[in-house]
Formats: structure tokens, sequence, C-alpha cells
């Protein structure tokens, strides 16, 4: 079970900066969700709310079509959902969008176009635009996919909460992002990431929780 915690950005951010997940190496040993950290009691719903908003990220990026994408100017006033990762990890980026997509489609049309869903690589070596972008295609051709200097993409994800390390090849030849690996949503009415998402977020509960984020309501 799963409870609905409001917890603050300070507290998140602090628990985050310790809890990255491996997810370049097929494992999840040496990482976890900032979720679990920021607290140890049950739950019984997959969201966080945030008493104390993240600010939107001051990102400017390059999209997969090769354009310069301003983060803050592209989704002002629009539900927006934000993700750190990068194509070649294995299992948890995969899945995540994978689970946005299949909980977005249940939407209706009108409410899918107001969504925002932006997914920030953390290997941006490898993750040129146009791989970016075939992959993202595979999940959703509407999902935003954004790369650019990795220092750029780490201060990015700070203002967030977000852990990010630059990739390193381990001695087998894999290269191993580590990254925290959770979801944040962005109020339409504020602008504000006020609600935050774990990597164990399945499916149905994206499903369950999007009407009232395209709204800008606490699920």
């Amino acid at each position: 079970m799963r409870n609905n915690k409001a917890v603050t950005a300070v507290a998140f951010a602090a628990a985050a900066a310790l809890a990255l997940s491996a997810c370049g190496s097929g494992d999840d040993k040496t990482g976890s969700s900032a979720i679990a950290d920021v607290s140890a009691a049950p739950k019984d719903k997959a969201a966080t709310v945030l008493d104390q908003p993240f600010t939107k990220p001051n990102l400017v990026l390059t999209d997969t079509k090769g354009k310069e994408y301003d983060l803050r100017e592209a989704t002002k006033g629009k539900p927006t959902l934000i993700y750190f990762g990068y194509t070649n990890c294995p299992d948890v980026c995969p899945l995540t969008m994978s689970n946005i997509s299949l909980a977005k489609r249940e939407l209706p049309k009108a409410d899918q176009d107001k969504l925002q869903v932006v997914f920030v690589t953390t290997d941006p070596e490898r993750d040129t635009p146009a791989s970016l972008g075939k992959w993202l295609s595979a999940q959703d051709p509407t999902f935003t996919g954004l790369t650019g200097d990795f220092p750029t993409i780490q201060a990015g994800a700070r203002q967030i909460g977000i852990g990010i390390d630059a990739p390193k090849k381990e001695k087998d030849g894999t290269v191993v992002s580590m990254h925290g690996a959770q979801v944040i949503a962005f109020s339409p009415k504020t602008d504000e990431g006020y609600v935050l998402y774990g990597e164990d977020t399945s499916a149905e509960e994206y499903t369950k929780d999007l009407p009232k984020l395209i709204k800008g309501e606490a699920p």
C-alpha cells in the first residue's frame, strides 16, 4: 500500500541526490527511486504531492528535429510531464515512457492534445536528435525529446531535484547512465512541478491520475 504524503521540494531534492538508478547496467541493485527515500511509510497512491513545488527548469536544448527548444516557453500554461533518461536504457526508461503513452491514449482527444510529455536525455553523446526521435516515435510520436550538452542537462535536472551523473563505460563495455528515475508533473495553472512519480508507477496509475493533472489538480 502507498500513501499520498505531501513532501517539500527541498526534502525530495536531498533524497534524490542520493538515489540514482543505474538503468544502463540492466539491473537495479545500485540505485532506487527517490520516492522511496523521501518517505519510508507505506503508500496507497502513486503520486507524491509536493507542498513546495519546483520551478520549471530554465532549459534551452535541441529537439529531435534539430531545432532550439525553450522548455519554459514551449510548455507554458500546459500540463507537462518531464523525465530524464536515455534511449539505451534496457528497462526503466522505456517502461516509464510506455506506461505514460498507454495512459495518454485513454484520455479524450482534446486532453491528449493538451498534455506535453518531455523526455530529456542523460546520454547526449549517443542520443542525437535523430536517434532520440526514432526511439521516442516508437513510444509516442507526440512526445518531445531533448538533447544538448551534458552540463546544461545536469543543471536543469538539479533544478527539479533530480541527480544525474555523466555516462561511463564499464569494464565489459557497457555504458551506464546513473540518473534519478522520477517523473515530475507541472501544473498548467502555475507552471510549477507539484506532483512526482517513482519508477514503479504503472500505466493504470497514470491513467487514473492524468485527467486531474490535465486540470492542474492534485491526484
